[in-house]
């Protein structure tokens, strides 16, 4: 599979929203450094927390994908890509730390036939449709 998956940007168009709840006080000194101008509005600080926290802990992930053999990026499915899969015989266990999408030419019973197992530590872009006949294999 690693061959198929194509590397992410760290920053880049595509994202997933969050929502977090925070106490007033930690608000309000973010909402004090950004006044101050140490960063341009809440958001761009919390990413940046979020990235120094990725990268101080950056040995623990790449030891955690190697063990669950984890694929990092993205990873898109069509119904070609499946359909060659299946005519391999092949059932494919995805396990991507990243975002899958599976394309919207790929029916439920063709994603049933190919795909065995799903986990995506990240976001799955799919129909509702897809999402729901996978429901049973989605970890």
């Amino acid at each position: 599979m690693s061959d198929k998956v194509v590397p992410l940007r760290e920053r880049g168009g595509d994202s997933e929203k969050i929502t977090i709840n925070l106490g007033y006080v930690d608000l309000g000194r973010i909402d004090l450094l950004v006044q101050e101008g140490f960063f341009s509005n809440r958001t761009d600080f919390i990413r940046t927390a979020i990235r120094s926290q990725l990268r101080q802990q950056s040995d623990e992930v790449a030891r955690s994908v190697d063990r669950h053999m984890l694929e990092v990026g993205l990873l898109e499915l069509n119904s070609a890509r499946l359909e060659a899969a299946r005519a391999a015989g092949e059932m494919l266990q995805v396990k991507v730390v990243g975002l899958v999408r599976i394309a919207a030419d790929v029916t439920p019973e063709l994603a049933l036939q190919t795909i065995g197992s799903l986990t995506v530590l990240g976001a799955l872009q799919a129909s509702p449709k897809i999402k729901a006949a996978l429901a049973e294999r989605i970890n």
